[in-house]
């Protein structure tokens, strides 16, 4: 996750550089339940109205907490499916703020509900994550689901006015991003503490042309306007929370606007740029599906590295044996291609490795999400095609 607020606020009032503090243990985002009531375009996890066998009981869900706990484990992001269609929901929530984790919930907002709303609040999550992919229109075609964007417009309503921290989660695609601006001006209008652009760039792309690729043009826009959106609302001392993820690129993207817009303030933020780290699948960030087996990320659903039915999560997550956790571990990963002559690879970490999988079936390959162009990570005119 790259957190724009932040750096935005480094440039407005600048602090020296820190020693790096890593994380005790990774953030879990554990899809809980399967069964959802919508059925999304870009779902990850294909969920389905239907109940899904084999998934963790009750106890199953508390041993395992107890293990996360142990493994120093800060964060649980409640995620599904649809987690509000977990009838322990709120039993497992609750019990993982009593343990001190910070617990998030990821939900599509359409059943939050007068009915529920304050067992939600009675909860104290953290943070509430609901989903819009657009406006009212956009929203309910990728939601396959007429009256889906109002349903969750009111659960966000809901959540917002008994003083819960809400987030507002969009996916950028080709098919919505005519959308994302309005978002924004709704996330001013209905005053949402904050603001989760989800990158879904997965198509293969050339070497040459990124800069006027479609795909890769519409990711630049959307992201010129939500850094000069966030930096205007931080001059105004009423800074939204932001941030990216599933392209780590953007680090670099927002190094690059930084040296036009602030040079001088451009090697102080890489600096703290190179200390976030960039992608941290396998090391910071973990996910648990419904069924108990343990994955790298939530977008690496197809490869499995154990079930903590069979094993911890811990003793899983600690064991290299598997040849991806080893290479997602090392300091240098060993990326190919396009990747690996970046001269802005410390920032990035090589980017989103699924892409690279799902296209090439090779972990390591360049990633095709990039929408950098050669001259932004350094290479030198048509140097990666004679390479």
């Amino acid at each position: 996750m790259f957190r724009v607020t932040q750096f935005m606020q480094e440039l407005a009032r600048p602090t020296p550089l820190g020693a790096k503090r890593n994380p005790p243990g990774p953030v879990v985002i554990w899809n809980l339940v399967r069964r959802c009531n919508l059925t999304c375009k870009h779902c990850y996890s294909i969920s389905a109205d239907k109940n899904f066998s084999g998934e963790l009981s009750t106890e199953e869900v508390f041993g395992v907490m107890d293990d996360l706990k142990a493994f120093r484990v800060p964060v649980l992001i409640l995620s599904g499916g649809e987690p509000l269609l977990r009838p322990d929901i709120f039993d497992i929530a609750r019990r993982a703020k009593a343990m001190g984790f910070y617990v998030g919930l990821s939900t599509n907002g359409t059943l939050v509900s007068e009915a529920n709303i304050a067992a939600i609040a009675d909860v104290g999550f953290d943070y509430v994550g609901i989903s819009l992919d657009g406006l009212r229109e956009t929203h309910d075609v990728f939601r396959r689901k007429q009256g889906a964007f109002d349903a969750a417009l009111n659960g966000i309503r809901l959540c917002r006015d008994a003083g819960a921290k809400i987030g507002m989660r969009y996916t950028l695609t080709q098919d919505n991003a005519h959308d994302f601006p309005a978002l924004l001006d709704l996330m001013e209008t209905e005053r949402i503490d904050k603001f989760y652009l989800s990158h879904l760039n997965y198509a293969g792309r050339g070497n040459k042309n990124r800069k006027d690729d479609a795909h890769f043009r519409t990711t630049r826009d959307a992201l010129d306007l939500l850094f000069d959106r966030c930096w205007r609302q931080v001059q105004a001392g009423q800074p939204k929370e932001y941030v990216t993820g599933n392209n780590d690129a953007d680090g670099v993207y927002l190094l690059n606007w930084v040296h036009r817009h602030f040079p001088e303030q451009a090697d102080l933020i890489r600096q703290k740029l190179v200390q976030w780290g960039g992608n941290a699948s396998g090391v910071n960030v973990a996910n648990i599906d419904n069924l108990g087996s343990v994955h790298p990320d939530t977008m690496w659903w197809d490869y499995p590295l154990g079930n903590v039915r069979e094993r911890p999560f811990s003793e899983i997550w600690t064991d290299t044996s598997d040849p991806l956790m080893a290479g997602l571990k090392q300091s240098t990963r060993p990326v190919q291609g396009r990747c690996a002559v970046c001269a802005q690879r410390a920032i990035c970490n090589g980017n989103t490795r699924v892409r690279a999988w799902q296209t090439t079936d090779n972990f390591w390959a360049e990633d095709p999400g990039c929408y950098l162009t050669d001259e932004e990570i350094g290479l030198v005119e048509n140097h990666f095609a004679e390479a």
